[in-house]
Order: C-alpha cells, then structure tokens, then sequence
C-alpha cells in the first residue's frame, strides 16, 4: 500500500471489519480461505525446492503486506521466525490484538444500517498456540532493512497496490538469501489511484504494439536474479461487502527461486 490517500483507504472501520471477515471469518461459495491457501502454498513451495536441513539456523520468513495477519499466523505453524509487515496502522493493531488476547471482534453489514457483529478467534482456527512466533510491524513493504535477507518473502495482493512496483520487485534480489523463494500473488487491479500509469509494468499495448502483461513486466525485472518455478497458480478469493454482495477475484500466484550469487 502506498501512502497519502491509499493509505487512508485501509485505516477504515468498514475496511478493517472487511478484512477480518476475510481473514477470520467463514468461506463463501466454496471458496477456499485466501490468506491461508497462500500460507499453504508458500509451505509447499519452500519444501519441495529447498533442503531445509541445510540451511544455516532457523528459516526466516517475511510477509509484505500482510493486512490483519492470518497469512502469518498461518506461516509460523512451520517456522520459528516470522516478520509481517502492513503500511496500515489499524491492520497492524488488530494482528497485535489477536496476538494478545487471541480474539477481536468486529461486525459486519447486512443491509443500509443493519449489521451483525462477529469475533475473529484464533484457538477455533488452531492459530494460537504459535501466533507467539510472529513479530508485526508497521511499515512500508518497498523499505528493506539494511543487511536483512530472508528465505521465504510472500507478498499477496499487494503489487497493484504500490506506487512503484518496479522497484520493488527489484529490491527482491538483496532481501533474500540465496536459493530463497520470492511469491507473489495478485489479481492485476491496476489502478492509477495507487500507481501512476508512467509506473505500470505490464496491462498495456507496448511500443511495438503487442500487449504486455504484468506478468511479462515480472519476468523483465526478476530474471535477472530469479528463476521463475513451474506455472502461475490462480488463486481466488472472496471479500464480503454485505450479506448479498461479495467481491470474487482470482490471483494469480508465481514463485520465483534466487539464484545463487557468484562466489
């Protein structure tokens, strides 16, 4: 997310309630719980590409962009350390309240001013015996620690979100360790409310008039650094508005392995 008026558009009591829903709340239409289907991927990819034993100490994991935590949560089932990062204040608070107090509530509409209120709880999902693992912060996902690397980096939904995406996939190559795995999942929104049209890297008509796909605009910054792992993966995902209106979206989900740096 990037700061200004995108940023407010995530400090909302509507918004956060929304988000908890998705996060915490009950699948709708058969569809799978988004932030814990990614945490599920971003395990199996990690298993099946890297020999975990010959890693030097704990597996380090980092989500960027992790809204009200349940990708987390979900992520520090398997591993020790787990970082999650989220620009928005009130996202950030009500991870750290579910952290603490293993429960938030929130209500939901159901129709003009009627709503129904709800709780977020993290024992009913078996998240709380290791939510102790994760350490959230608020801060901006493009901002890298100096001298930090990590072996798993997930960020989801969140490209289409940046005001410069290019950079930050960029940035990708120092934040992880060698053979560590980058995902990334997103539906493609693009929207000039978040980025400016000069600082899309793909959904155009490029010079020489053929179409260029966000994906495309991936593979021409990572490839340098990163070797991309079998096919995108879609991904989809519902967010409740009222009782009779949800968004359904469908991610697309890539891992990127890095390679190895000269020695």
């Amino acid at each position: 997310m990037t700061i200004g008026m995108t940023q407010a558009t995530y400090e909302t009591d509507e918004l956060l309630d929304q988000y908890l829903d998705f996060h915490y709340g009950p699948d709708h239409f058969g569809v799978a719980n988004y932030p814990a289907r990614c945490a599920e991927l971003c395990v199996e990819a990690l298993s099946e590409r890297t020999d975990l034993r010959s890693l030097d100490g704990p597996i380090r994991v980092l989500e960027l962009g992790c809204a009200c935590g349940r990708t987390a949560f979900e992520l520090a089932r398997h591993f020790e350390h787990v970082e999650a990062i989220d620009l928005s204040a009130r996202f950030i608070e009500a991870a750290r309240t579910l952290q603490e107090t293993g429960q938030h509530r929130y209500s939901l509409t159901t129709q003009g001013e009627l709503r129904e209120n709800y709780s977020a709880d993290l024992a009913r999902l078996k998240l709380a015996d290791t939510a102790g693992r994760v350490k959230f912060q608020v801060g901006d996902a493009c901002v890298a620690k100096s001298g930090q690397r990590h072996d798993l980096i997930f960020a989801g939904n969140l490209l289409d979100r940046l005001s410069a995406p290019a950079a930050f996939l960029d940035s990708m190559q120092e934040r992880l360790n060698d053979d560590g795995l980058f995902v990334i999942s997103s539906p493609y929104t693009l929207l000039e409310a978040f980025t400016e049209r000069t600082d899309w890297i793909g959904g155009f008509i490029d010079a020489d008039g053929e179409p260029r796909t966000v994906l495309d605009g991936m593979h021409a910054i990572l490839d340098e650094h990163f070797e991309r792992q079998d096919n995108p993966v879609d991904v989809h995902f519902v967010i409740r508005e009222t009782a009779r209106k949800f968004q359904h979206s469908v991610a697309e989900m890539t891992v990127w392995r890095r390679r190895r740096r000269p020695a």
